[in-house]
């Protein structure tokens, strides 16, 4: 059984489709341990408590750089012995010494189909309005593994939704993560747990 440590920053809707999944047996494998926290009060945590898993709270602000923080991360890491950890919501890029220990255990979901609408400065509804501002037909969201570049990591899976003509950043956002983020993210972390996912050059292949 695999340790699945989730970093949070806020609502953790993701953190909760993971949740139910665990419970429903859809993710396989593995087992929710610990919910890391990069703010205190963030409703993620809320969710963990309801459902008995451990909490940990590190304060991005309590750190000068990115440097520090990435490194007290990678000691909770450790600490909490994770053999996966998933980014949902979680609003702080970290630094490398995270992504090479840790390297292609790392899993995130853009909202976006990666290359577009990527990298820095891209997340929430600002992904949202660049895709309804290009004018894009389909949009969607990607699960990828993390490294040291923004959303450049090896993609797992991706999922689509029709973008209609009276969409809003919110309406798209909201479709987007009831159809896709919601499902996809936990059959990730269960092909993960299950030892399904392989990676050659570079590229990760799922075995469903």
């Amino acid at each position: 059984m695999k340790n699945i440590v989730v970093l949070v920053s806020g609502g953790g809707t993701n953190l909760q489709a993971l949740i139910d999944a665990e419970r429903s047996g859809i993710i396989k494998g593995g087992k929710i341990t610990c919910v890391i926290s990069s703010k205190e009060g963030a409703y993620a945590l809320e969710r963990a408590k309801k459902s008995d898993i451990p909490i940990r709270v590190i304060p991005r602000r309590e750190f000068p750089d990115s440097l520090s923080y990435s490194r007290a991360i990678l000691k909770a890491l450790d600490e909490e012995k994770a053999d996966l950890v998933v980014l949902a919501g979680f609003m702080t890029i970290l630094d490398e010494c995270v992504t090479r220990e840790y390297a292609y255990k790392i899993i995130n979901v853009h909202p976006a189909l990666i290359p577009s609408f990527c990298g820095e400065g891209f997340y929430g509804l600002k992904v949202h309005e660049a895709a309804l501002g290009y004018g894009v037909k389909v949009s969607g969201a990607t699960i990828h593994f993390v490294n040291e570049k923004a959303d450049a990591g090896a993609i797992i899976l991706q999922g689509t939704v029709d973008v209609l003509p009276d969409d809003t950043p919110e309406t798209l956002q909201r479709r987007i993560m009831e159809n896709v983020e919601w499902k996809l993210l936990p059959k990730a972390v269960s092909l993960f747990c299950q030892d399904k996912i392989r990676i050659r050059d570079g590229k990760a292949y799922a075995e469903e």
